[in-house]
């Protein structure tokens, strides 16, 4: 009788193991749509990243909030559009304001449901203590606060003198916990960002094997500057960037190694994918956005579809390829939906895809993506059809001169006029259709503007710098481009 108890106890524990799987998410900076080998890069050799298409799915059109770190990582991590809660750009050092308590992150809706939630690598939703990551779901953390360009040295390297760009920067550290470490001097320093990001999250696997976790691995680079360990320093024979891009790779390859070694790949999602397209103005140190127009800054398809990855064995099937519209706001819902978490009871902007994963016959619950860049609304796509309105941007290749070994090319701004494309036939986004076709621009206006009304209406406030703080900075600085 007892050893009845006991087995059906064991039965129960293992159904409710099955229920609640480990998720991993590798968010790489700055890595462009076709800077991995199963995007078609020529450049760089990523056998671990390819594994996850191989033995998962892999998405071609999956699509980021905005092509700039802060508000890309704000929409991953709540599920909500950032011009919905007020984080846009990239937060600098000193910023007075962060992601506000009332948000509910990845981890904070994994903890109800009893995982144990890591990070190792780049926050960027604000560097006070009222913002960082153990205050918003994570149990552990190690990063760096904000991009490592943000730092008090020169894009050579060498230190910044006063008076120069850079030297209003404070020191850039490490954050372990919520207390400041290693100080990031040098590119040498740099360097060791990836091995130091993939050694505590191989260790956070081991420890927590036993139970639900969440591991979130938020990488610093391929942003600039570019630094890499000795190991892979001319390694792939193409250059420095993809030297770096090899190293995330076999970044990928020891958390997937860790994930088998520990007995928990079978019952595990990873996710691998950018938070925007590649910083084109750097040139030879920047990667590339393949067959899209345009990088980071924009949001012409080059700097907001990223490669996207996913892999959850026995739920997805091995090898497929899919072009369904899918973003990075809906991973919160579709983790809800896997785990049984409860939904934020605040609006979100993410839509539940667990059946698109799990029957490669579904179809899509997203049929549109709403493209804002800072507080400008720029586009708008339905299923094919990608609809801009007048805007003004950056522009990084054409017409210009990009930048070369670490130092950064002009980025003109540029005013565009309302322009349809149909991204089936004209991925690059070249020919303009308005003319042919106003009824598809007027359908596509009058639901964009519908959608942004009900934004607008329920738009929520920062959190606001407090009196409390770990991080100690002699004067507020706000937000950075």
């Amino acid at each position: 009788m007892k050893l009845g108890i006991i087995a059906s106890l064991v039965l129960t524990a293992a159904l409710a193991r099955a229920a609640t799987p480990n998720v991993v998410i590798i968010f790489c900076d700055d890595m462009g749509y076709g800077d991995t080998a199963i995007y078609d890069s020529k450049l760089a050799l990523t056998p671990h990243i390819d594994s996850l298409a191989k033995d998962g799915m892999k998405l071609t059109s999956f699509y980021v909030a905005q092509a700039v770190c802060s508000a890309s990582r704000t929409a991953l991590l709540t599920g909500c559009l950032p011009n919905r809660i007020g984080i846009l750009g990239a937060l600098g050092p000193h910023s007075n304001h962060g992601i506000g308590d009332g948000e509910v992150t990845i981890a904070q809706l994994l903890k109800s449901r009893s995982y144990t939630c890591g990070i190792f690598g780049k926050w960027h939703l604000g560097d006070s203590k009222q913002f960082l990551p153990l205050q918003h779901g994570f149990d552990e953390y190690l990063g760096l606060p904000y991009s490592h360009d943000m730092w008090p040295v020169n894009y050579d390297g060498t230190p910044a003198k006063p008076g120069s760009p850079k030297a209003h920067y404070p020191p850039l550290h490490l954050i372990d916990g919520n207390e400041q470490t290693d100080e990031i001097k040098t590119l040498d320093d740099t360097a060791t960002l990836t091995t130091r990001y993939t050694e505590r999250a191989v260790k956070f696997v081991e420890k927590n094997k036993d139970h639900p976790f969440f591991l979130y691995v938020p990488e610093s680079l391929p942003h600039v500057p570019l630094a890499v360990s000795a190991k892979f320093n001319g390694k792939s024979g193409h250059g420095l960037y993809a030297d770096v891009v090899e190293e995330i790779d076999w970044s990928v390859g020891e958390i997937l190694a860790s994930l088998e070694k520990n007995g928990v790949a079978s019952n595990t999602i990873v996710m691998f994918s950018s938070d925007n397209g590649p910083w084109l103005r750097f040139g030879n140190h920047a990667g590339s956005a393949g067959p899209l127009r345009e990088g980071k800054g924009t949001m012409f398809d080059g700097g907001c579809r990223e490669p996207c990855l996913l892999r959850w064995p026995g739920h997805i099937k091995p090898g497929r390829v899919s072009d369904a519209l899918v973003a990075s706001v809906d991973i919160l819902p579709t983790l809800a939906a896997i785990t049984g978490a409860e939904l934020p009871k605040h609006p979100i902007d993410g839509i539940n895809e667990l059946a698109l994963l799990e029957n490669e016959n579904a179809k899509p619950q997203r049929d549109f993506f709403i493209y804002y860049y800072g507080e400008e609304l720029q586009a708008f796509r339905e299923g094919r059809w990608k609809l801009f309105f007048p805007h003004t941007c950056s522009q990084y290749i054409e017409g210009t001169t990009p930048g070369h070994d670490g130092f950064p090319g002009p980025a003109p701004a540029k005013k565009f006029g309302s322009m349809l494309f149909d991204l089936e036939t004209d991925i690059n986004e070249r020919h303009d259709l308005k003319n042919e076709h106003p009824e598809i621009v007027e359908r596509l206006t009058k639901r964009c503007k519908a959608y942004d009304a009900e934004l607008q209406g329920d738009r929520r406030a920062p959190g606001k710098l407090g009196t409390e703080t770990s991080l100690v900075f002699p004067t507020p600085r706000g937000e950075v481009d």
